[in-house]
């Protein structure tokens, strides 16, 4: 049957031509006791925990403004894209020209340029609070995360890269600028500028100590040859290297583009295939007679290298967080506006239980990034020193179990890629893995404890502030202490014990953390403090309805 000079109208219940007609809706499709999509939320002040943080008031409009965007349907948007469509390596040009430049979605550009105009990067260097700025870092990972790692490493690259004031005051004002400005330039043509670094080489991972990458000494400069494994967003301008130089492991600065408008030899081989972060570029490079600049003494290289590294530890911790709370914003949405057996999903007990249980992690989670970010501000480098390799250790391997419960609390649902939940999921192992794998972070953690007799202090004067306020915690507390002092007499149990070390000095402090800040949640996460792999919701205890509460009404 054919129908001619006829337009469809889009109104009617039922195509009144035929039965053919796609656009006829059909009546087993009515949708009930579905939850509506998240509302645009202000990710900031729904999130009780950073409202007791005490920022001044500059400092929290800053955020609102932040967490106002990163709570909208059109971020989210951005963070979907971003990761629909991921990063293209073009080697060469049209004409045969070795180019080595990645494309990304214009959604991606959208992401970094929210990132670098709110200061997200390396502007704490210079101005505000670096407080502040995790804070800034943790409401906009919850939109995406891939693009936080060219973030994260610009932040990361100033401490090292002062080892060499020259090439400091050369690059600081581009790595501090609010403008992004994108595309392969001259460093110091361009009105803002990101960092990255290549470290790990096949043979070595962790262990940089077996790199083999040379760097041979030139007019001013070094030449470097050799292949690196792993390099953190290709596409920056700048990037710390670490080389073997005659006198030994160094550590360079290597720009993309030479200040005379060609390209420094960096050849992509290829971008990584990788489980998550799939908005983000990472490659395997190749340098052949490319230009670096030395960072530090020669020689010295780790160690100038480990300011870096240090940075980008914490942000392993702040990113983690971030996908905790997005993930349990989620679960508890969906569990206020989903009925089952005759009632709301958040009224039945045992869920009750494991979104509590949900909302306590993610809470402690931020209470630790939180203070760790002030030990920057405060100079508190003791501090630092122990207590961020345990946080690192402990908060981004719990991020992999409570992202899964979260998930699991929307049912099939959440196990599909349009919740959202599953790309959570795929990224919640990675920051365990990047900055040092478990077992590395774990027994960094021993090393500072038992040759740095001055974090053990600082990490038990901060558990000091709370001596007496919650009898599990003290009880924890001390033995954590015994543990501590147990250190050193046999290196091969210290190594064994070195994980159960970790976990237990980072959940000591965020107890105490909790303590301080959220009492009303501190009973609940202090009551399962003794059991270590005890599941989520598994530990009922006091504080169901506080802990949920942590999660706004939407």
């Amino acid at each position: 049957m054919t129908h001619t000079a006829w337009r469809c109208d889009l109104s009617a219940t039922r195509c009144v031509f035929c039965s053919l007609c796609t656009l006829r809706p059909m009546s087993t499709h009515e949708v009930e006791n579905a939850p509506p999509r998240l509302p645009d939320v202000n990710r900031f002040t729904t999130d009780a925990l950073l409202m007791t943080a005490g920022f001044e008031p500059g400092e929290a409009q800053q955020l609102d403004q932040l967490g106002a965007q990163a709570g909208t349907a059109q971020a989210a948007e951005w963070g979907r894209l971003a990761n629909s469509y991921p990063p293209e390596l073009r080697t060469h040009d049209r004409f045969g020209h070795r180019i080595d430049e990645v494309e990304f979605h214009p959604a991606w550009h959208e992401l970094l340029r929210v990132a670098v105009g709110h200061g997200l990067h390396a502007t704490p260097w210079t101005r505000g609070r670096h407080v502040v700025r995790a804070t800034g870092f943790y409401l906009w990972s919850q939109v995406e995360a891939g693009h936080g790692c060219p973030i994260s490493m610009t932040y990361s690259v100033l401490p090292a890269l002062r080892h060499a004031p020259d090439l400091a005051a050369e690059f600081e004002a581009g790595l501090t600028s609010t403008t992004y400005d994108p595309g392969l330039r001259p460093p110091l043509t361009k009105s803002g500028l990101l960092a990255g670094m290549a470290m790990t080489e096949k043979q070595g991972g962790s262990d940089v100590r077996s790199n083999t990458t040379r760097a041979v000494p030139a007019d001013g400069h070094y030449l470097l040859t050799g292949h690196k494994w792993f390099c953190s967003a290709p596409m920056c301008d700048l990037f710390l290297v670490l080389a073997r130089a005659p006198a030994g492991l160094s550590c360079f600065l290597v720009p993309r583009v030479l200040s005379n408008g060609a390209r420094n030899p960096f050849a992509i081989q290829r971008l990584k295939d990788k489980l998550g972060n799939r908005s983000n570029a990472s490659a395997e490079i190749e340098f052949d007679g490319t230009h670096g600049y030395l960072v530090g003494d020669v020689g010295d290289g780790l160690r100038t290298i480990l300011d870096m590294v240090s940075m980008t530890r914490l942000d392993c911790v702040v990113g983690s967080a971030a996908g905790q709370r997005a993930a349990v914003v989620q679960a508890v949405h969906h569990a206020r506006h989903r009925r089952v057996f005759g009632s709301g999903l958040i009224d039945a007990p045992l869920m009750r239980e494991v979104l509590a249980d949900l909302c306590v992690e993610s809470a402690a989670a931020t209470a630790l990034f939180v203070r760790l970010a002030r030990t920057v501000d405060d100079d508190e480098r003791a501090l630092a020193r122990l207590a961020v390799p345990a946080a690192k250790f402990w908060v981004c391997k719990r991020t992999v179990t409570v992202v899964a419960e979260a998930l699991e609390c929307l049912g099939g649902n959440g196990y599909v890629e349009e919740s959202g939940l599953p790309r959570l999921y795929r990224e919640s192992p990675l920051n365990s893995i990047w900055e040092g794998s478990g077992n590395v972070i774990a027994l960094d953690v021993v090393r500072a404890a038992t040759r740095e007799p001055a974090s053990v202090a600082a990490l038990l004067a901060e558990l000091a502030t709370t001596a007496g306020a919650d009898r599990a915690l003290d009880e924890a507390v001390s033995q954590l202490t015994s543990q501590l002092a147990g250190l050193g007499q046999d290196p091969g149990a210290d190594q064994r014990g070195a994980r159960q070390l970790s976990e237990w000095l980072a959940r000591c402090l965020a107890g105490s953390l909790l303590v301080r800040h959220a009492p009303g949640l501190a009973g609940r996460f202090l009551a399962g403090l003794t059991e270590p792999s005890a599941a989520l919701g598994a530990r009922p205890g006091p504080g169901t309805d506080i802990a949920l509460r942590a999660i706004p009404e939407t």
